[in-house]
C-alpha cells in the first residue's frame, strides 16, 4: 500500500517530516509522497529518514493555482531534481501566502478578533495557513470548532475570507513538466461541485499540459473514485491518490486508508506514475487499484 498525498508542520501538517515517516513505516505503506503546500521543506528534511527506514519517498509538492479565476490545488509529483531555479519560483509562492496572512490578520481584526500574525507563526511557523487560523480561532474562544472557524471566517465566501496571488494554471504545469515531473489535479470531486463538472473542465486541462489525475482521496466517494479512475483511462492520462494525511488538522483521515478506511492504493499506481515519465519502460499507465 501507498500514499501519495500526504503534508508535514512545514505546511500544514501536525507531524514533523521524521514523525511522518515514522507512521509511514508503522502504517506499512511501502512508498510515502510528500506534497506540502508551496514547499520542499518537509521532504527535503525527511528523505535522510525514508532512507534509513527503507520507505520509498516520492518528492511532491501541492501548488494554490489559479484555473480561470478559480483556486484549484494543482500536485507535483517525481521533482527532486528541480533545481534551483525552480525553487525559487516557489519560494516566491511562499512569499504570497505570507502576503495573505497578513491581509486575513487585518479582516479578522475589523470582525472584533484579536489576533496577531505572531501568534499564528508562533504556532505554525513560517508556513502558515488557514488551519493555523482556525486552530488560534478555537484556542481563543471565538469558535466551538475547526469547522466553524472556516464556515464564519475563513472560507472562500466566509466574512473574513482572503484570496491569495496564485500562479496561473498553465505556468504551473509548464514548470513541473519541464523539470521531469508530472502534474496532477488535487481531489477533483471537492473541488468542482458534481463529478461532470469537473470531467468538463478537466479535459479542458489536459491540452494544456495536466498530465493525471487524482483518482483516489479521502473526500471522494467510492462511485467518484470509479468515475475518475474511468475519465484518467479515457482521456490516457495518469492516476494519482492518496489520503490527504494532515495530523490531528485532519483527524479523521489516516495515513494510507484516508476516512473510514476507502483507500487501498497499490504500489502499482506509482509504479505506472514513473512509467509516463520513463515511457520506455512500459505503454501500461492505468493499473486496476481495489479502493
Amino acid at each position: 500500500m501507498i500514499d501519495l498525498h500526504s503534508h508535514t508542520t512545514e505546511s500544514d501538517g501536525t507531524l514533523t517530516p521524521a514523525q511522518l515517516v515514522q507512521a509511514a513505516r508503522a502504517a506499512n505503506l511501502e512508498a510515502l509522497a510528500i506534497t506540502d503546500h508551496d514547499t520542499f521543506a518537509g521532504y527535503d528534511a525527511a528523505a535522510p529518514f525514508a532512507a534509513e527506514a527503507g520507505l520509498d519517498l516520492v518528492c511532491g509538492i501541492e501548488l494554490s493555482v489559479k484555473w480561470n479565476g478559480q483556486s484549484v490545488h494543482l500536485l507535483g509529483y517525481f521533482l527532486d531534481g528541480a533545481p534551483q531555479k525552480f525553487r525559487r519560483w516557489v519560494a516566491e509562492m511562499l512569499e504570497g501566502r505570507e502576503d495573505r496572512n497578513r491581509r486575513l490578520v487585518r479582516a479578522l481584526r475589523t470582525h472584533g478578533i484579536d489576533i496577531t500574525l505572531e501568534e499564528v507563526h508562533r504556532r505554525a511557523g513560517p508556513l502558515a495557513g488557514r488551519p493555523h487560523f482556525a486552530a488560534l480561532l478555537l484556542e481563543k474562544g471565538y469558535v466551538s470548532n475547526l469547522q466553524q472557524a472556516f464556515d464564519d471566517y475563513l472560507a472562500e465566501g466566509a466574512s473574513c475570507y482572503v484570496q491569495r496571488d496564485e500562479p496561473q494554471f498553465t505556468d504551473a504545469v509548464r514548470w513541473i513538466r519541464e523539470h521531469d515531473g508530472i502534474s496532477s489535479v488535487a481531489h477533483p470531486g471537492r473541488t468542482w461541485m458534481g463529478r461532470e463538472a469537473a470531467a468538463a473542465q478537466i479535459a479542458k486541462m489536459q491540452p494544456l499540459g495536466l498530465q493525471a489525475i487524482e483518482v483516489w482521496h479521502s473526500d471522494h466517494s467510492f462511485e467518484d473514485m470509479q468515475f475518475f479512475g474511468s475519465l484518467a483511462e479515457a482521456h490516457r492520462m495518469g492516476a494519482t491518490g492518496g489520503s490527504d494525511f494532515h495530523g490531528t488538522n485532519k483527524p479523521s483521515v489516516t495515513l494510507g486508508t484516508g476516512r473510514e478506511g476507502r483507500l487501498n492504493i497499490s504500489r502499482e499506481v506509482l509504479d505506472c506514475l514513473r512509467r509516463i515519465i520513463r515511457p520506455a519502460m512500459s505503454d501500461t499507465r492505468y493499473p486496476q487499484t481495489s479502493s
